[in-house]
C-alpha cells in the first residue's frame, strides 16, 4: 500500500488488530521506530476477537510515511487497513454541496417551487429577461471555468484532477463574500469549443471566473467572451494576480517613498499573469517597465510570434534596453517575478537601486528565497503562505465579484481593478504599515467589504453597473 499524503503532515491509520495474536503496544512501539507521534486514538469497533483503532499520527521525517506502513504490514495479528491524512478526508465526497433555502414540507411547498406555480415566474422571466436577476439564482452566482490546463504547481493535469482545486475556489468565494460559485471543468482545451461551452451555459450565471487555463489560449478565450457576454468575465490568473500585486507595491513604494511613475520596474516572466500585471501598472500610472522573458528583454526593435510579446514590447521598454535579467535589473526600483524558482540571485538585487522592493510571486518555489535577500531588499513579498507579504488572489476575487454581482456589472474594467487593488492597500492604515505587513491578510473581514465598496463605486462611475447601489 502507497501512502497518498506528504511528509510533514498528521495521518491516521486505522488498524485491525487480533486481540488473540497481538498486542497494541507493539504497534506504538513500531510508530514510534518510525518517527510517527501517537497524537490520539479512537475505538471505531471492538468485539471478543478483534479491535479496529484510528491512530492520529504526527509525522515529520521524509519518508516517514512509507517507514510506518512497512513497520506495521511485518507485525503479526496487525492489519493496517488504511491510511490516509487530513487533507484526503477532508476531500472525500467533495468539498461542497447545495441545499435548498427553504424545506419542502407538504404539497403546496412542492406546487409553489416546482409545478404548477413555477410557471407563473418562467411565464415572467420570458417576458421581461431581466426579472432573472431577482427570480433567480444568477444574481448571486459565479461558474468556475476551467479546462485543467495550466493547475498552478501541476500543469496540464486535465479536467478530473483540476476539480479540487475548483471546489476549493467555490469554497473561498462564499465564505468570503457569500457569492454562490460552482465548479465547471470542460473535457475540451479547444479554444472555440471552451468559448462555446461558456457562452451556452452564461444564462444560469452572473460571472464567469475563468482558472488555469494555459496561455496564450486564456488571453482569447477571456477577450471573446467578454466581447460575446454581458456579464463579467474575469480571468483570475491574470487579473486576481495583478490586482493584489497593485495593492502590495502601491504600500511598498509609500514606505520607501517613491512614486509609481517615476519607479523603475522589471517584470519578469510575460505570461497571462505578467502581462496582466503590466497592463495594471499602466493604468496605475507607470511609466518604467522592462519585460524579461526566456528570450531576454522584450524590445520593440524585434518582431515576436507570440502576440502578447508583440504587444508587451510596443508598450514598455521606452528606454530600448537589450540583454537578459542581468541588465534589464541594473538600477530598477522593483523587481516583480512571476517566472521560475532560482533564478533570480543575491548578486542581481545588489545591482538594483537603493532601497529595493522585490515581489518573488513564482509558486511554489519564488525566484529567490526571502532568507537569501532580506537582508539587503527594503521589502520582499512572495505567492507563498509560509512567509509575510503574501500576495495571494484571495485578497481579490471574492470582493471584486460581490461587487460586480450587485452593481449588476456588465465587466470588470480596469477602473475597477485599480479601484479594487487600492481598497486593499487601504486597509492597511499608516500604523500597521511596515516591511513586512504590505498586504492585509486574507482573513482580515475588513477587506471584501472595502473592495466591494469601491468595485461598485468604479463600476457606477464607467458606466458599466446596472444597477445603482446606495453606499
Amino acid at each position: 500500500m502507497k501512502s497518498q499524503m506528504a511528509d510533514g503532515k498528521t495521518v491516521i491509520l486505522r488498524l485491525e488488530i487480533d486481540t488473540n495474536a497481538a498486542q497494541f503496544g507493539r504497534a506504538a512501539t513500531a510508530i514510534e521506530q518510525a518517527k510517527g507521534d501517537i497524537i490520539a486514538i479512537d475505538v471505531i469497533h471492538t468485539d471478543k476477537n478483534k479491535s479496529i483503532r484510528d491512530l492520529t499520527v504526527k509525522i515529520a521525517e521524509q519518508g516517514a510515511a512509507e517507514r510506518l506502513t512497512d513497520a506495521l504490514k511485518s507485525l503479526p495479528g496487525i492489519k493496517l487497513l488504511h491510511i490516509s491524512d487530513r487533507t484526503f478526508l477532508l476531500h472525500l465526497g467533495g468539498k461542497i454541496t447545495i441545499q435548498p433555502k427553504t424545506p419542502i414540507q407538504n404539497r403546496d411547498d412542492l406546487s409553489r417551487v416546482y409545478t404548477p406555480e413555477v410557471a407563473r415566474v418562467c411565464q415572467a422571466i420570458y417576458e421581461e429577461p431581466s426579472k432573472a436577476y431577482t427570480l433567480t439564482i444568477k444574481r448571486n452566482t459565479v461558474a468556475v471555468v476551467s479546462d485543467g490546463s495550466a493547475v498552478l504547481g501541476l500543469g496540464n493535469i486535465g479536467p478530473y484532477a483540476a476539480m479540487p482545486v475548483m471546489e476549493g475556489k467555490a469554497m473561498l468565494f462564499k465564505q468570503f463574500a457569500d457569492v454562490d460559485a460552482f465548479p465547471i471543468c470542460l473535457d475540451t482545451q479547444d479554444t472555440e469549443q471552451i468559448i462555446a461551452a461558456v457562452r451556452h451555459l452564461a444564462p444560469a450565471f452572473g460571472g464567469i471566473n475563468l482558472e488555469d487555463i494555459s496561455a496564450p489560449r486564456c488571453f482569447e478565450i477571456e477577450r471573446r467572451l467578454r466581447e460575446e457576454l454581458d456579464i463579467p468575465v474575469f480571468h483570475d490568473d491574470q487579473h486576481g494576480t495583478a490586482v493584489v500585486l497593485y495593492a502590495g507595491l502601491l504600500n511598498a513604494l509609500k514606505l520607501t517613498e517613491r512614486s509609481l511613475a517615476e519607479a523603475r520596474i522589471v517584470v519578469c516572466g510575460i505570461g497571462a499573469a505578467g502581462t496582466a500585471c503590466t497592463k495594471m501598472l499602466i493604468a496605475g500610472g507607470a511609466r518604467h517597465i522592462v519585460g524579461v522573458d526566456r528570450d531576454g528583454i522584450l524590445t520593440a526593435d524585434r518582431s515576436y510570434d507570440n502576440p502578447m510579446w508583440q504587444w508587451y514590447a510596443a508598450n514598455t521598454n521606452s528606454e530600448r534596453r537589450s540583454g537578459g535579467l542581468a541588465e534589464a535589473l541594473l538600477g530598477a526600483d522593483v523587481f516583480i517575478g512571476v517566472s521560475a524558482g532560482g533564478i533570480l540571485t543575491r548578486e542581481h538585487i545588489e545591482t538594483m537601486a537603493p532601497q529595493p522592493i522585490v515581489f518573488a510571486m513564482a509558486n511554489p518555489e519564488p525566484e529567490i528565497r526571502p532568507e537569501l535577500a532580506e537582508d539587503i531588499v527594503a521589502v520582499f513579498a512572495t505567492g507563498r503562505s509560509d512567509y509575510p507579504n503574501q500576495i495571494n488572489n484571495v485578497l481579490c476575487f471574492p470582493g471584486i465579484f460581490r461587487g460586480a454581482l450587485d452593481s449588476r456589472a456588465t465587466v470588470i474594467n480596469e477602473a475597477m481593478k485599480v479601484a479594487a487593488a487600492e481598497a486593499i492597500a487601504s486597509v492597511i492604515s499608516d500604523d500597521e504599515l511596515n516591511r513586512m505587513y504590505i498586504v492585509p491578510s486574507v482573513f482580515n473581514g475588513r477587506v471584501v467589504e472595502e473592495v466591494r465598496r469601491r468595485v461598485i463605486q468604479a463600476a457606477q462611475l464607467s458606466g458599466v453597473s446596472r444597477r445603482q447601489t446606495r453606499e
